[in-house]
Order: C-alpha cells, then structure tokens, then sequence
C-alpha cells in the first residue's frame, strides 16, 4: 500500500480487525475494496445505492409469492470458470477443484451433510436456494473446455489493494472470460493472509466481475481451519449481493450496522475459531443469540454450515436483477463437432502499426471438426482490393491448432481493414461458416522527415501516422480540450482513476527520419502531479518514459525517464483529479542525437501507472539540427559578412576551455564582451552592434591555452 495512502485507507482496513483473532482479521477483502472503489468514485455509490432500492423491490415480491421456503434445489445453474494463476498452476489439481466446486452446490442448496450442526433455535431459519453451478463445458468461443484453465505468472502473490493484477493478462493475471455469461473464480496466492474477496454487482468493471481465493483454502489446502472450501462459499456470498451480519465495518458495537437481513441476529463483529453452543454478543445478548454458523460470518470451515431463508431470496432476487444473463448462458452445453469445421482464431502478424507497406500475415487456425485437416484454402484481402490465396498443405487434429505464414500482400498509406477467411478444408465444404472470417485493423504512413511538430489541435486523435498501445483496454493516453499548454488542447493520462497498477500505456509518433543531421532532438510540454506527497520515502510512482525503437517498436531503448519529485510540475500532494493552470507546465527536451545513425525511429511516450494522478503532454517537436559545413571545417565561425550590426559567433563542436568572447574596433577599442564561467559554454553566442560605426572590427575567443580572432565587417 502507498505510504501517502495510508492515513485514506486505515479506517478501510479495520473492516477486516477482529480482536478474536489473526484469520478473523483476514479472512475477507471485499468491504475494503467496495469502500476504496467509492472514496475512488462517489458517482459509483450512488449508482449502487439506486440499484438496492430496484433490488428490495424484487426481494418484497419474491417474499409475497412465498418464494422463502423451498424444497426443490438446482433450478438456477450457473457455469463457472475456475483461473488458476500461480507461479506453479499444477500446484492445484483438478481434484481439489471439483471437491470445492461441490461444496459449492450443497452449500448453497441446503446439502451440505454438516447443515446437522445447525442448532434447534436456527433451523426454521435454514434457507436452501435454486442456485446451482457446473464447470463450463464451452468457451466464450465456443470452444470445448474443462472449466480449468492454469496460467502461470511471474507474479509471487496478488492482492484486493493491487489494481485487480490477478484478472488481469497484462499485469501478471488472466482476463476473465464474459462475466455476463460465466462466474469467474481466480485461484491463487493471496498476500497478508487475505483468504478471498468478491465483486459486488455493479461495483465497477464489467471486466473484473468475480471472486478472488487463496488456493490454500481449497477442500485439502494448506489453511488449516479454513481449507474445507467454505472461504469461494462466503465470497460468493458477496458476489450475490450480501454483507456480513454485522453490516459493512467491523465495529459494530452500537448495534447500528446491518446486512439487510431480517433473519439473521445482528452482530457486533465478526467470529473467530469455532465456538459451540449458544454465544451471545452486545447486539444480541439473550438466547439465541448470534449466528456464527452463518457463512457469512468469518468463523471456521468447520462451523460455517447455513445461509438463511432471506439471505437466499436476496441472493436469487439479485441474480434476476443484476445478473440475469447467468440464466441465459449456454455455458454448460457441451459442444456438438461437425466434421469439417476450421476457424481462424487469431491474426498473429501484423500488428496494427505497420512499418513497410508490403508484409506477410500470419494466422492461427483452429481445427474445431472432428476430422485431422490436411488442406486449407486461405484468402487475404486489404479493404476491397484483389484478394491474395495461400494454399495450405499439413495436418492438425480434432480441436487442434497452428499457425500458419500467408502470401505476401501489399497496402497503401492511410487506414485498413485486413480480413482474413479459410474454406475448402480437405477440399470439402466447411459446415459452420459463421466462425471462418476474421478481420484486423491496420495503419501504415510512410516516415516523415523532421522537424515532426504536434500540438493536438487537429480533429483526429490520434493524429494521423501516430498511433496508440492500449494491453489492457482501460484508461490510456487521451486527447483532453480545455488544458493545452497553447491552443486548446493536450493529451493526458489519466492514472487518478486508473488503479491496474504496473499497466503501460504507450503513445507513439510516427516514424521520423532524422539521417543526414548533426544533432537531433524531441523536446515536449508536460504537467503532473502526484497522489502521493512527492518526498514520500520508497513509495511506487507513476512513470514517465521517452522510448526509442528502430525495429518498428518490437524492442525499445528509453532516453528519458522521471517520476515522483522528478516529474511532477505542481508540489505536494493532489488529491483530486489534477488538471493544470498555465504556469504547471515544464519544457523538457531529450538529445536523441545517438540515434542519427539508424535513420529512420520510433518514439514513444510510455506511462505506467501506479494509481497517484494524470499526467499531461503538449507541443511535441522532433527537431534535428545541421551544423553549416564551413563551421564543421573550421571550428570557429563568425557570420554574416558584411553584416548590418548583428553578429553570431558559433563554435563546433562544443568549445571546452572557453573563457569568453570579446569585439574590438580597428582602433583596439572593446565594444562587447562576454565572461563565460568554466563548464558554461554554449555553441552559439549573439550580439547586436547596430550602434558601432562601420568599418573593420576584431573578434577574439579567449581559451585557457590559446585565442582564436576573426575579422568581420559592419557595412550599411
């Protein structure tokens, strides 16, 4: 956690303080992460607060129909995708994941063989709901899987506070499949002891919709007192739109707090260990006292054993209002193979950038018949123009796949669509055409010379030849009207809301020729801020990079890079979306003249946020200079002549030892001088003597071992 964000997030994370013990502490990051996403987005909690009065209507009207108290279970199935992501994925085994996926089911019907535990005074209490769950039997794409999908990561542990990283492909995760369509389950290694958390509905993201657990408290994992599967239970719990009994904090000691549950005791807190027969607490201080077998309640696996019959009308009512197209999903349909049928999945090559105007693209396809293919037509086609037909010869088995190199094709300058589709596999007719085209969008402009300038006025963004790199298809670089540092516009980043910390977001020119130049530059206009106090010690700032690439921006060298104290253009902490005045810019420029060599570049401004505030950018200008050959081959120049009375006196390359520069008349009179202090000269120095009479005047460099004097005439 930030250090700057401490003192914002203390009372958040005392939801999850229980002076009953360490795992009652621990056990559930839910609240927390709904409290943060709210202080983040107030918009967002009066959303959420509209959609419970829309959902205790549907609650009242499911009670009048008697909806409380069923017998029948499993009317409501639910296909789930279990995503294991851990550094070693196989340390979790399909048997522990069907053992948890069953728990589920008896859990969540009534079943479950410890409901016995539940005491007298309770049971009339005892809710058995119609939800039910299936490992999905098709992807998305509507291809055959398991519902177990492993992934493995660099990443030694995840957590609530860290962005959602585990749903996440580019920082570490896995994206999550349709949460329209699909319960999304990650499993894996959880950081301070956090046991699991859960989205509630509409709290955010459609994207990141789903549970999050620690694989140790899978049935027969590594948590003793809470591997029996109870923990993905009582998230799931939230994910179905319900709270702890003792509302949303953890101190509930005036007894105000509520889970909007008429049948559930209300608690001042939550339970730890397993207690046995009747516990009472300041809220409920009589018999029967609390509920701690509830699974809402932070108790161990071993005592967690009911839902009641109101926390099951509000979690079914929930899925009619906010998640109805569960109900709908064929997630749990097995596939049918036609013989033939071959599917394009993916355009490896090319990217949507390109560098040359003739490339050849690559595919992957999908063999989803159930016969072994040997031949394929392939067809490719830019726009509207003549298409370009790879014949395809090799093997792929049922529900394999390969990737496969197409006939080279040719593009024009501007904006593109490739479309790519496949017919004719093993010279027979494909008996599904609906999955056999695919399409990309492509760019490509020739390079420019420099000087390249960009001030975001234009009515295109990006501009024209520019183009941006998105991995996570949230916040990325955006033109914004109103905060140019001149004109009206800039573009900006904004990492005030964006809190998928390490993401990178890329804003990229077009490729700029800058060969046959002595020097070259890329200088720029930028304003930030920090969330954070900028002197704060050790903390994760956003970063700012100037990136360079000669292989079309496959590989990159950074050239510049700033963050925290370094960067920021308005001190001290902003806690608000910061937006700057005119006097929060800064000029920053970067010598790229290393690069003169390679000809043809790539720059790019790359972003990576950690969640402090926006960074802006404006008056972009790649710019090379050329160095007059006479002065190349001199070393010492003094221009024009005759002049007027305006002088320039220029060195190459960079003079070392100057001491300064004087200009004498024919008489030895001096009339202009310049004192340069040690470390301090420049290549260029300029003098006005308009007032000096015509005639011949002397100009000397005074360096620590020689002087160098030239001769210039003032003519009018």
């Amino acid at each position: 956690m930030k250090t700057g964000h401490f003192i914002r997030f203390l009372i958040i994370f005392l939801v999850c303080v229980a002076s009953l013990g360490v795992h009652a502490q621990d056990r559930c990051g839910t609240m927390p992460l709904l409290q943060k996403k709210f202080e983040r987005n107030p918009s967002l909690k009066t959303a959420f607060d509209k959609k419970e009065i829309e959902l205790k209507s549907a609650i009242l009207q499911r009670i009048q129909k008697n909806k409380a108290n069923r017998e029948l279970a499993g009317s409501i199935v639910i296909p789930v995708v279990f995503h294991i992501v851990m550094q070693n994925p196989s340390t979790v085994t399909d048997a522990q994941i069907q053992a948890q996926l069953d728990t589920l089911i008896k859990d969540y019907n009534g079943t479950n063989g410890d409901s016995i535990k539940i005491p007298s005074h309770f049971k009339p209490f005892f809710g058995k709901s119609e939800i039910t769950f299936c490992l999905a039997k098709r992807t998305p794409a509507n291809e055959p899987t398991t519902g177990i999908v492993r992934y493995s990561t660099s990443q030694s542990s995840f957590s609530n506070f860290d962005g959602e990283a585990v749903k996440h492909a580019a920082t570490g995760g896995a994206d999550a499949w349709n949460t329209d369509n699909y319960l999304n389950i990650w499993v894996c290694n959880l950081a301070n002891d956090l046991l699991g958390y859960a989205t509630f509905p509409g709290d955010g993201s459609p994207n990141e919709q789903g549970v999050v657990i620690d694989f140790g408290s899978l049935p027969g994992g590594s948590l003793t007192g809470f591997n029996g599967g109870k923990t993905l239970t009582h998230e799931l719990g939230h994910y179905f739109n319900l709270y702890h009994p003792w509302g949303t904090g953890s101190d509930n000691s005036d007894c105000t707090g509520t889970d909007l549950i008429d049948d559930t005791p209300v608690k001042s807190g939550p339970t730890t260990g397993c207690p046995t027969g009747i516990q009472t607490d300041a809220c409920s201080n009589s018999s029967p006292g609390i509920m701690y077998q509830n699974f809402m309640d932070y108790s161990s696996d071993n005592c967690l054993v009911m839902f009641t019959n109101l926390q099951v009308v509000r979690m079914e009512a929930t899925i009619a209002v906010s998640r109805p197209s569960l109900l709908t999903s064929n997630g749990c349909l097995p596939l049918v193979l036609p013989d033939y049928d071959v599917q394009p999945r993916t355009i490896n090559e090319p990217a949507y950038r390109l560098c040359e105007p003739t490339f050849a693209p690559s595919i992957n396809i999908f063999n989803r018949g159930n016969s072994t293919l040997t031949s394929l037509t392939i067809t490719a086609r830019i726009d509207n123009a003549d298409a370009i037909t790879t014949n395809w010869i090799g093997s792929v088995v049922s529900l394999g796949n390969t990737d496969i190199k197409l006939s080279n094709i040719t593009t024009a300058q501007g904006y593109h669509t490739l479309t790519i589709y496949t017919s004719n596999p093993n010279a027979n007719t494909d008996l599904n055409t609906s999955n056999d085209t695919i399409s990309t969008a492509i760019m490509y402009f020739p390079p420019v010379n420099a000087p390249l300038v960009e001030g975001f006025e234009g009515s295109r963004f990006p501009p024209d030849g520019w183009d941006l790199v998105n991995e996570d298809g949230a916040y990325g670089w955006e033109k914004i009207a109103g905060f140019g540092k001149t004109g009206n516009s800039a573009v900006y980043k904004d990492n005030f809301n964006d809190d998928n910390n390490g993401q990178k977001d890329y804003l990229r020119l077009p490729v700029v020729n800058i060969s046959n130049a002595d020097s070259a530059f890329i200088s720029f206009q930028v304003a930030a801020a920090t969330y954070t106090n900028p002197s704060s010690p050790g903390n994760t700032w956003d970063t700012l990079q100037v990136l360079i690439s000669t292989d079309c921006g496959k590989t990159y060298t950074t050239v510049y890079k700033k963050w925290g104290a370094d960067l920021v253009t308005r001190q001290g902490p902003v806690t608000t979306n910061f937006f700057p005045t005119a006097n929060e810019w800064r000029k920053d420029s970067v010598n790229i003249s290393s690069f003169i060599s390679q000809g043809e570049i790539m720059l790019a401004f790359q972003n990576t946020t950690e969640h402090e505030n926006n960074i802006f950018l404006d008056d972009i200008n790649v710019r090379t200079v050329t160095v007059n050959p006479n002065l190349k081959a001199k070393g010492f120049l003094v221009t024009p002549v005759p002049t007027p009375g305006d002088v320039t006196v220029q060195f190459y390359p960079q003079p070392e030892g100057l001491k300064g520069i004087a200009i004498f008349s024919s008489l030895g009179q001096r009339v202009a001088q310049t004192i340069i202090p040690s470390g301090q000269a420049n290549n260029l120095y300029t003098y006005d003597l308009k007032h000096c009479a015509p005639g011949v005047y002397i100009v000397r460099a005074y360096f620590n071992d020689r002087t160098i004097t030239k001769k210039i005439v003032i003519a009018r």
